[in-house]
C-alpha cells in the first residue's frame, strides 16, 4: 500500500524513478569516463605543451639542420682539399737483361672561390638559423595561445556547471514545494507537472554541459599530450587582468612579432641565395701541387698546375633563375602576411572593445536586478503571494542573465588572447 501511495503522487514517482534509473548509469560512468588528473593551472599547462606538443617539437627539430648548415659556410674553404698518389713502372731491355724502372707522383690540388661565394654563404645560413629561431619562438608562442584558450573553454563549462546547478537546486526546492502543495490540494496537478518538467529541462542542460565538459577536456589533454587514460580538469580564474594598451601600441608590437621576423630572415636567406647562385657564374679555380721521380731518371720533379673551367654553355640560369622565385615568393608572403596582421589586429580589438563594454554593463547593471528578483520572488512564493509561473519565469530570467554574463566573459578572455597573440603582444601572465 505504501508503494502505491508513492507512484500515485506525480512528484515524488518521478523524482524516486529518476533516482533508480540514475543508479546503474552512474556506475557506467565511473568505468567508461578516463580518469581524472590533478587540477591544472594555466602556467603547469603551458610548461606541459612547451615539453611535449608536437608541432612545437617539429618546429625545434629544424634547427639541427640549421646549425649543421651555418657550421658547414663558416669552415674556412668551401671545398675540400684532394690528395692523388701515382704509381708507374717501366720495363725495358738492354744487352738483354731486363730492367724494371719505377717512379711515384703525390699530388695536393685545391679549388678557391674567387667571387665572394664564402662570405654570401655565410651570411644566409645566418639569416636562415636566426628564423629557424624566430620560427621557434613563434610556434611557441602560437601552443601557448592554443593552449590558453581550450583551458579556458574547459574552465568556462566547469564555472557553467556550478552555475546550472545552483539552477537546478533552487528549481528542485520549487518543484518539492509544489508537490507538497498538490498534495494538499492547494495546487493543481498543472502546477506539478510544470515544475517537474522544469526541473528535468534543468537536468537535461547540466548533463548536456558535462558532456561538452568532457569532450573540451579530452580537446586539452591532446594538446598536452596527456596518457590516454587521464582528462585534465583545470583551475585558475576566467577573468585576468587587461593591459591598458592601446590599439597604437598593438599596431606597434606587430612589427616585433617573431611570425614577421621569420618571413624578414627568410626573405634575407633568399636574397644571398640569389647572390650565391650569381656569384657561381665565376668559375672556381684550382690550384694542383705535383711532385715524384721521373722514370729511368733519379732526377725529383715538382709542378704547379692551375684549371680554370671557361663559362661559355652553362651560366647558371636554371639556379639563379629559381633563388630569383624563392625571393620573389618571399617577399609577397612577407607583404601580405604584414597587411593581414595588421587588419586582423585592427578587426580584434574593435570586437575586444565591445566584449569589455559588454560584461561591464551585465555585471553592473543587469546581473544586481535580476539577483535582487530571484530573491525577492523567492520570498514571495514561500509566502504565497506569486505563483509558480512567475517563480519559473524569474529563475529563467537570472538564469540567462548568468548564461550571458558567464558567455561574455570567456568571449572575452578568448578575444584577448586571440588579439594578444596575433599582435606580438607579451602580457604579463606569459612571462613565466
Amino acid at each position: 500500500m505504501q508503494f502505491v501511495t508513492i507512484f500515485r503522487n506525480p512528484c515524488i514517482g518521478m523524482r524516486l524513478m529518476r533516482r533508480l534509473i540514475g543508479v546503474p548509469f552512474l556506475f557506467a560512468s565511473l568505468y567508461s569516463f578516463p580518469a581524472l588528473s590533478v587540477p591544472l593551472t594555466l602556467e603547469q599547462a603551458w610548461q606541459q605543451a612547451e615539453q611535449a606538443n608536437p608541432l612545437l617539437r617539429a618546429t625545434q627539430a629544424n634547427l639541427a639542420a640549421a646549425q649543421g648548415e651555418l657550421s658547414d659556410a663558416g669552415a674556412l674553404l668551401w671545398n675540400n682539399p684532394q690528395i692523388s698518389t701515382e704509381r708507374r713502372s717501366l720495363n725495358v731491355s738492354q744487352t738483354g737483361q731486363p730492367i724494371n724502372n719505377k717512379d711515384g707522383v703525390s699530388g695536393l690540388s685545391q679549388t678557391f672561390e674567387i667571387a665572394g661565394q664564402q662570405g654570401i654563404r655565410q651570411r644566409a645560413a645566418e639569416k636562415n638559423f636566426a628564423a629557424i629561431q624566430e620560427s621557434i619562438a613563434e610556434t611557441k608562442r602560437q601552443v601557448h595561445a592554443d593552449v590558453e584558450q581550450r583551458f579556458v573553454r574547459v574552465l568556462s563549462l566547469q564555472l557553467r556547471i556550478q552555475t546550472e546547478e545552483s539552477t537546478l537546486k533552487l528549481i528542485e526546492d520549487a518543484a518539492k514545494a509544489v508537490g507538497k502543495r498538490v498534495a494538499a490540494g492547494e495546487d493543481s496537478r498543472l502546477d506539478g507537472n510544470l515544475a517537474n518538467v522544469e526541473a528535468e529541462r534543468a537536468q537535461n542542460q547540466v548533463s548536456i554541459l558535462r558532456e561538452q565538459l568532457v569532450q573540451a577536456r579530452v580537446d586539452l589533454s591532446a594538446l598536452l599530450q596527456m596518457p590516454p587514460d587521464q582528462i585534465p580538469e583545470v583551475t585558475g580564474s576566467l577573468d585576468v587582468e587587461i593591459s591598458s594598451y592601446t590599439l597604437g601600441d598593438l599596431l606597434a608590437s606587430v612589427a616585433r612579432r617573431p611570425l614577421l621576423n621569420v618571413l624578414d630572415y627568410r626573405e634575407g636567406a633568399a636574397r644571398g641565395r640569389v647572390e650565391l647562385e650569381r656569384a657561381s657564374i665565376y668559375p672556381d679555380v684550382t690550384l694542383s701541387l705535383r711532385y715524384g721521380r721521373e722514370l729511368g731518371v733519379d732526377n725529383k720533379v715538382a709542378s704547379l698546375s692551375v684549371s680554370l673551367p671557361i663559362p661559355l654553355f652553362r651560366r647558371n640560369a636554371a639556379g639563379i633563375g629559381r633563388a630569383e622565385t624563392d625571393l620573389t615568393q618571399a617577399e609577397i608572403e612577407k607583404q601580405a602576411a604584414s597587411r593581414d596582421v595588421r587588419v586582423q589586429v585592427v578587426a580584434l580589438w574593435g570586437r575586444f572593445s565591445n566584449l569589455k563594454d559588454r560584461v561591464k554593463r551585465l555585471k553592473e547593471s543587469v546581473l544586481p536586478s535580476l539577483e535582487e528578483n530571484q530573491h525577492l520572488s523567492s520570498i514571495s512564493f514561500r509566502e504565497g503571494e506569486i505563483g509558480l509561473l512567475q517563480l519559473l519565469l524569474v529563475n529563467r530570467q537570472v538564469l540567462d542573465g548568468q548564461r550571458d554574463l558567464l558567455d561574455a566573459r570567456t568571449e572575452l578572455r578568448l578575444t584577448q588572447v586571440t588579439l594578444e597573440a596575433a599582435a606580438g603582444w607579451q602580457p604579463a601572465r606569459d612571462m613565466h
